[in-house]
This record gives C-alpha cells, structure tokens and sequence, in this order.
C-alpha cells in the first residue's frame, strides 16, 4: 500500500477509534442516569395503591433526581462543544421519561405543570441551545404527554380508594393539557402520534368523572384544594421547592 493512501486511512482508523470511546463512555453514562430513572418511576408507583404514601414518594424521588443531574453534568462535560445533536440519539427517550417522572411529581406535590425552564433546572441544564448541553424541547413536550396518560391511570385507581374528587382535578388539568396542545403546530411526527394519543387519555378521564357524577359520588361544593389549583406553573422558585 503506498505511503500516501496508507496515511489517509490511518487518520480514518484514528477517528473512528475516538468516536467508538466517546460513544461508549455516553453509553455508561447514560445507563447509570436510566437506572436512577427506573428507580424514580418503581417509587412513584406507591401513588396507584396507597393516597397516604405519596407525599414521601415525590420526596425520594426528589433524592433520586439528584443523581440524574450528576449524570448530565458528566454528559454535559463530556459532549464536544456543538456537537449535542450528533449524540442526542443516545439519551432523548430517557430524558422523555424523567421529564415526565418530574412533571409526575410537581404535579403530586403542587397540582400544577411544571414549565420546560424548571425541568431543566432540576437536571442541572438550560433552554438554550446555544448553551449547549440543554433540554429539547420536543423532550420536554413528550414528557408532559406521557404525564397525561399517567394521571387517566391515576384517575382510575384514585376512585378505587376512594377519592372521587382528584379524578375532577384530573380532568381540567388534562383538558387545560389538551387544550396547550392544540396551539401547537406539530410537524415532528412521532410528537403528533403521541399528541394524538393525548385525546384518548382526556376520553378516559371524561367517563371516569361521567360515571361519579351520575353514582351521585360528586360533591357539590368544591373543596378549597381543588379551586385553587392552578393547571400551570405560578414561579420556577415554587415548584423546586421540597
């Protein structure tokens, strides 16, 4: 082989050497941050068996979001500088899900939807693209979608312990959702699949508050915590607090 072809492919070799170390230390990273994810979801699971268990949920889930940050400060550290795009594949569907697993549990604690700015917070990142490391935004809006089909699961199993008022709650947060939803111009097309979902969980809800009206299990009078929840989120400073 001459010199000269031999040279142009060792720069090659040396290349895709690089990009398959940097791949695989994202790969590590990554999979702790997921495994810290799956344990959030596993506490927040308490909430579908037990109303009095929540409140410690959030708060350990809380704990546990702590670690994720630590593992984006080391994506963040780790990505070369406008180069985020290029390796997003790696880590997009996990932040989905722990964008949802945070707006779960402001949600729980709050009654209100935590905003793009403070998820981002949480995880130790910022809006701005040009900051580099950041919260997508598609990210973000997958993650409040999965929030909606959460919460029509959550509305079922709050009735079968007895609580016939969070399944209203429910309902006008999600249709509050909904309605969000439908100012958007939606053209990534797993994002409008997903949206399309969105009607059916708000489908859900609605019979679920049809049937407690018509059991007569409604209350006429609604309860102070139901009316003064707001669907959105009041101040970043609010929703991060423990």
């Amino acid at each position: 082989m001459q010199n000269n072809v031999k040279g142009i492919f060792d720069s090659f070799n040396e290349y895709l050497v690089k990009e398959h170390e940097l791949r695989t230390e994202i790969r590590d990273i990554v999979r702790d941050i997921d495994q810290a994810a799956k344990e959030a979801a596993i506490v927040l699971q308490i909430i579908h068996s037990s109303m009095a268990d929540v409140s410690a949920a959030c708060a350990k889930a809380r704990t546990i979001f702590e670690t994720c940050r630590e593992g984006y400060g080391k994506l963040a550290a780790l990505i070369p500088a406008g180069q985020y795009y290029r390796y997003h594949d790696h880590w997009h569907y996990m932040t989905q899900r722990i964008v949802f697993l945070i707006a779960l549990t402001i949600y729980l604690e709050k009654g209100f939807l935590v905003n793009r700015v403070t998820a981002a917070e949480i995880l130790g990142l910022t809006v701005d693209q040009q900051n580099g490391f950041h919260l997508d935004i598609e990210d973000y809006l997958v993650g409040i979608l999965q929030l909606a089909s959460e919460l029509s699961r959550y509305a079922v199993n709050s009735v079968i312990m007895g609580d016939y008022e969070k399944p209203l709650m429910i309902s006008k947060f999600v249709a509050d959702l909904n309605s969000g939803f439908r100012l958007l111009n939606l053209k990534n097309d797993s994002l409008r699949k997903r949206f399309d979902a969105l009607k059916y969980d708000v489908k859900k809800i609605e019979e679920i508050v049809y049937d407690i009206s018509i059991r007569g299990l409604r209350t006429e009078v609604t309860s102070p915590a139901a009316s003064s929840v707001p669907a959105a989120e009041p101040h970043v400073d609010q929703a991060k607090q423990t």
